[in-house]
């Protein structure tokens, strides 16, 4: 059963359209050379195209019908966090770091190719994302594209979702607390979350000061979907999850779950999709979507 069977109809829809729009798009911007680099161009597709739960591409999407912007720009945009995503998995999967076999339900990247091609095709793949957003079709104010560089550049460096996965190698059999757990992951996970909503209002040219509301959304949205993630280690179907699971506890890392116990982390899941959902009380129908996607993190069986 697919992760899109426990969404709600719109939602369902939703990610029926993102999840084939994403793939047109990277089958787009990845044609097969007929030179030296074709594996490394087939590397990269086999980890883009296919499989995933899209979750960051709709959130750009989500927020940017919110400002009424162009689809494309936001395609664009959503493509670039996609493929920022898709390459930290890549380099996740890795025997230096995660060392996993399957990833989205296919063998990983370096189980199908080798590690060396896994790596320059992270590389590859983080480069196109910026590549991507400063091309002027992203959008023709040169302020614009350098803001959407700026910040996905925060959220993927040190201080962001690398940053994030260098806490998570300490974390083997290391002690950590709930704060520090909490910042790991609003670091590992909840940066990109974050990145693409704020996306999403960058393109429809909100201030700063503008998008706390939607800072928020993200900021408890990117809690409750890492905090589910641990329940799901615990309590999931690998099938379902499309990768092997219940790894954290055979490391000896500290989660949420380890933390505070199932209910309770249960708990806590539910009342920051409130929180979530409460952040956007001042807008209408126009953000159900941003809405049903809080609801579904709760909701996911993988």
């Amino acid at each position: 059963m697919s992760v899109a069977a426990y969404a709600s109809p719109q939602l369902k829809a939703a990610l029926k359209e993102i999840s084939a729009e994403m793939d047109r798009r990277f089958d787009a911007l990845l044609p097969i050379p007929n030179d030296p680099r074709a594996d490394l161009y087939r590397a990269m597709r086999h980890a883009t195209i296919g499989g995933g739960k899209r979750l960051r591409p709709l959130l750009v999407f989500a927020t940017a019908r919110l400002f009424d912007v162009a689809r494309d720009a936001a395609g664009r945009v959503a493509v670039a966090l996609e493929a920022i995503h898709v390459y930290s998995l890549i380099h996740d999967d890795l025997p230096a770091m995660d060392n996993d076999d399957l990833r989205h339900g296919k063998p990983t990247v370096h189980k199908a190719f080798d590690e060396a091609t896994a790596i320059l095709a992270g590389d590859c793949l983080h480069a196109l994302a910026f590549e991507v957003l400063a091309d002027p079709a992203t959008h023709a104010d040169p302020f614009v594209r350098a803001e959407l560089i700026a910040d996905l550049a925060r959220a993927s460096g040190p201080s962001g979702m690398a940053g994030g996965q260098a806490m998570d190698l300490k974390a083997d059999g290391t002690r950590f607390d709930l704060n520090t757990v909490t910042r790991l992951q609003q670091m590992k996970t909840g940066a990109l979350i974050g990145a693409a909503v704020e996306g999403g209002a960058i393109l429809g040219r909100v201030p700063p000061e503008g998008r706390r509301h939607l800072r928020g959304y993200a900021h408890d949205l990117g809690l409750a979907f890492q905090i589910v993630d641990d329940l799901l280690d615990v309590e999931g179907d690998e099938e379902l999850a499309g990768k092997k699971l219940r790894k954290d506890g055979e490391q000896g890392k500290e989660t949420f779950v380890s933390l505070l116990g199932v209910e309770r982390a249960r708990q806590q899941s539910r009342m920051l999709v409130d929180q979530a959902i409460d952040h956007l009380r001042s807008y209408g129908e126009e953000a159900e979507l941003l809405r049903a996607i809080a609801r579904f993190v709760i909701d996911r069986r993988g």
